[in-house]
């Protein structure tokens, strides 16, 4: 979910963001494209900064991260807090100011909650699978594997690892050392089309199972050997990988099938859209 999460609506209106300094920051463009409408908002950004800040001589209320550009590469663009962005919604007269003030206010409140108890994370990431209509106990697994995951990028990231495109490349490493397949060659195979679509969202039992393996044990072959930088950890993470494979090698052996399936979830999104088309009359 920490993708999903990097992802917010307003009034169907997608705004990204991203975690940084133990808060949220959003994109300025994505916010003046929600309040104004406008065709071009970067171009009315531009004005709105020389105008209130640059030409007044103004501290920058913004700073600037990398967000995904519609490229899907990562690219610099003017980001603010929550804060700053209340901010910014001043210097932009917009009927939709008030409400998306409400918004923006639930929106920061609730990772704020989350922080405190992480439990509510969980019970949010729950009811979101439930609500789609995956399976109790598959919904567990994942859960599970969030956590498992998230221990793993927190090593990561305490070793060296900072930038996405490490992280992509150390998810693959395990990735191909368990199915012989990248994620992208994964979702091929699962014909996983749309950028937005989680592999582990389409996964069947067996391979969230063997993911979490080849995930805790890179975890902890990454602890027991002290890892530091990007290559020692690459290393552990085929390491890792690798006894997920034996795992998987065994049992296919074992029941005489392989795991490695192109069965998917989708059919639960298009159940969705179905239920939500209006009824004729």
């Amino acid at each position: 979910m920490g993708k999903n999460k990097a992802l917010v609506v307003f009034q169907d209106k997608k705004i990204r963001r991203i975690w940084h300094d133990e808060e949220w920051f959003f994109s300025v463009v994505d916010i003046v494209a929600v309040l104004t409408d406008s065709p071009t908002p970067r171009q009315y950004w531009g004005k709105v900064k020389d105008r209130e800040f640059i030409a007044l001589e103004l501290s920058p209320i913004w700073v600037q991260l990398k967000l995904p550009a519609e490229d899907g590469k990562l690219r610099f663009t003017d980001c603010v807090n929550t804060k700053n962005a209340f901010r910014l919604i001043q210097s932009i007269p917009s009927p939709k100011a008030e409400p998306f003030k409400q918004w923006l206010a639930k929106v920061g409140y609730e990772r704020i909650q989350e922080i405190e108890n992480p439990e509510l994370a969980q019970d949010r990431v729950k009811e979101y699978y439930e609500l789609k209509g995956y399976p109790k106990d598959w919904i567990d697994k994942r859960l599970r594997g969030i956590a498992i995951r998230q221990d793993l990028t927190d090593e990561w990231k305490g070793r060296g690892i900072k930038e996405q495109d490490d992280f992509a490349i150390l998810t693959n490493e395990i990735s191909k050392a368990t199915f012989n397949k990248t994620v992208q060659e994964y979702k091929q195979f699962k014909n996983l089309t749309k950028k937005n679509q989680n592999l582990r969202d389409h996964m069947s039992d067996w391979e969230l199972i063997l993911t979490m393996v080849g995930e805790k044990a890179t975890t902890d072959i990454t602890i027991s050997k002290d890892d530091k930088g990007f290559e020692e950890c690459k290393e552990s993470a085929v390491e890792g990988g690798t006894i997920a494979k034996n795992t998987r090698k065994e049992l296919e052996q074992k029941i005489g099938r392989s795991i490695v399936s192109k069965e998917n979830y989708l059919h639960l999104t298009q159940k969705k859209k179905q239920r939500q088309l209006p009824q004729e009359k």
